[in-house]
């Protein structure tokens, strides 16, 4: 999120006040440590013009991303089952 507000050259701040939330929830989403909700993705999703699918589509890619780096090694030992 953080590149996407460079390139359209708004601010953490700015951005918060539009949406009508506390800038502290826009810095923790940008920094990994907060999700974006559906509220929050409805609220994005209406000040830039995009769905709240995008949004959460974003979050869920994340989020799949932070829970493989964690059980990578688990995932290796996984065989997939052959369905004939």
């Amino acid at each position: 999120m953080e590149d996407f507000l460079k390139d359209l050259g708004i601010t953490q701040h700015k951005l918060a006040v539009s949406i009508g939330v506390p800038p502290r929830r826009i810095n923790e989403i940008v920094h990994g440590k907060r999700a974006i909700t559906a509220d929050t993705a409805l609220r994005l999703a209406k000040f830039f013009g995009m769905s709240p699918q995008f949004w959460l589509g974003l979050q869920t890619q994340y989020d799949l991303d932070v829970a493989e780096d964690k059980v990578f090694c688990e995932l290796e030992q996984i065989q997939a089952i052959n369905v004939a």
